[in-house]
């Protein structure tokens, strides 16, 4: 089975391949890093591919700057790719900042200008996907991983699910809170990526939730990540909300903490990444094991400083820093596998027949990816030229129907974006919703079972009316970006940018996206 990975070079892709190759050896015949920056290519998926050697798997990672080349033969692919790397990041979250709007990478008018630079480079990537693998999955945790996803889906080239280890995490950190078995707890969680709500939570059979509300300001001090909320606010909500949530619920402070610490979240990981490259590049010098001990001790302060900033004015980096200094890291053998890579490997599990799992992953609301199991070879016809550039200037597809499709009588959506075999009388029937708030072909962030027939979304019960009112509004936002980036249309852009609620109207908006498109450049030189 091959795997390869958009984003080769990302800086989480040497834990995974130590994870995968100490603790799941023999799952993938081959790993394919595709990364177009030749640094990233000397420091990242050098460190990955001598991790491989140390771990006696030698063949098993391969390295190319050629995005055919990648895919030609795969299975799976994992999406991680960051357009305009870290200075992009920075420029979404200052020019928010600036207007004194939230400055979120994957919300608001930053996760609007990454989404707007990443999509047509990611679609332009699925076209070539479906040539060279047309029998592949992608798996997409490139950020914003819904509206990514909802994109790839109106594409309708590659199947395609979006993975987010945010409300797993959380569900696992209130069971910990709860000390209850992990193997006897059930959730219902819904919403959209970045934007949802656990609603109940039982431990054997218990239902939990009216207690975790109660002791909320007890929740609170066991796991930062609750510590920014407002407990009256979510008693009154009647739900635990995953941290993203926070820029919703309380974007004032958001702006003050980040006043107060003088650097942004995207400032801190610039530097922090300049630093791991940088360290990386030195420490080959003294062997893999110096420099799987450089990129672990980096990478663990950027998980330990995660949301400090955001909710406590300091990155905490000081802090962090010494106690990775004190500690004695995990070796090459010890092997953790979690976040988003971990979730992953759970959805290859459940369609390649390795046990069904019950997932939280972005899939259609009303059916989700189906098909049968991928096999290698799938592709059959001769590769494409790969793009002239590692991100080629995207020609938009032509302008799709606009409008949103009626309830009662749902737009078929493109076949291979849900890729079901089915019959003329099931097709006449419409499927039920997983959030019947919202219509079949929105992409949504909610349990789901994961078998070698697909991808079948649970239905959601209880999500919040005020949950609901944020998710409507937020999902008419993201569908007016998928357009906007799809179309090349710059004025849609702004119209879409208005309606996110973040965002204080269409004045606003528009002046946000003109700077975007001055800031950016090349990469928003599409939108006119």
């Amino acid at each position: 089975m091959k795997l390869a990975i958009l984003g080769g070079g990302g800086v989480r892709m040497p834990a995974f391949v130590r994870a995968v190759l100490a603790s799941r050896p023999g799952t993938f015949d081959e790993i394919c890093l595709f990364e177009p920056d030749s640094e990233r290519r000397e420091t990242i998926c050098r460190l990955a591919s001598a991790i491989a050697v140390a771990l006696g798997h030698p063949d098993v990672v391969t390295v190319t700057p050629d995005a055919a080349e990648a895919f030609t033969g795969a299975d799976y692919v994992f999406s991680a790719v960051r357009v305009g790397g870290d200075r992009g990041r920075v420029i979404d979250e200052q020019v928010a900042l600036r207007r004194g709007i939230v400055g979120q990478e994957t919300t608001g008018p930053g996760g609007c200008a990454m989404a707007l630079r990443t999509i047509p480079v990611v679609l332009s990537y699925c076209d070539l996907l479906s040539r060279c693998s047309p029998g592949a999955v992608l798996i997409n945790f490139t950020n914003p991983a819904g509206l990514i996803t909802q994109a790839i889906s109106a594409q309708g080239k590659v199947r395609a699910v979006g993975v987010c280890d945010t409300p797993g995490g959380t569900v696992q950190r209130l069971a910990d809170f709860l000390h209850a078995d992990r193997a006897g707890i059930s959730a219902a969680y819904g919403g959209l990526n970045h934007l949802g709500w656990v609603c109940s939570l039982r431990a054997s059979g218990e239902e939990r939730m009216p207690e975790l509300l109660a002791r909320f300001d007890e929740l609170q001090r066991f796991d930062h990540r609750f510590a920014a909320f407002d407990a009256a606010v979510v008693r009154r909500v009647g739900a635990i909300p995953t941290e993203y949530v926070y820029y919703f619920y309380d974007g004032r402070r958001y702006l003050d903490e980040v006043a107060r610490a003088g650097s942004s979240r995207g400032q801190d990981v610039q530097q922090l990444n300049v630093e791991l490259l940088a360290g990386l590049a030195k420490a080959f010098d003294d062997g893999v094991d110096a420099a799987w001990s450089a990129y672990e001790t980096l990478l663990g302060v950027r998980r330990d400083t995660y949301m400090q900033t955001d909710m406590r004015g300091d990155s905490g980096q000081g802090e962090a820093r010494a106690r990775r200094a004190a500690q004695r890291g995990p070796g090459l053998a010890a092997a953790p596998l979690g976040g988003y890579e971990g979730l992953a490997l759970q959805v290859i599990d459940g369609l390649s027949g390795n046990g069904e799992r019950e997932l939280i992953v972005n899939t259609r609301n009303g059916v989700g990816l189906g098909g049968t199991t991928p096999s290698a070879g799938l592709g059959g016809t001769t590769p494409p030229d790969p793009p002239a550039s590692p991100h080629p200037p995207p020609h938009p597809p032509s302008r799709p129907a606009s409008g949103r499709p009626s309830r009662s009588a749902p737009a078929s959506p493109p076949h291979s974006s849900s890729l079901r075999q089915t019959s003329s009388s099931s097709l006449r029937q419409t499927p039920p919703l997983s959030l019947d708030f919202l219509e079949p072909d929105d992409i949504v962030e909610v349990p789901a079972l994961v078998t070698p027939e697909g991808v079948s979304p649970r239905l959601v019960p209880g999500l919040p009316r005020s949950g609901q009112a944020l998710v409507e509004q937020v999902k008419e936002y993201e569908r007016g970006v998928v357009e906007a980036a799809m179309t090349g249309d710059a004025g849609l852009a702004g119209v879409a940018l208005s309606q996110h609620p973040l965002v204080p109207g269409i004045t606003a908006a528009r002046e946000l996206i003109t700077e975007y498109r001055a800031a950016h450049g090349r990469h928003l030189a599409y939108l006119r």
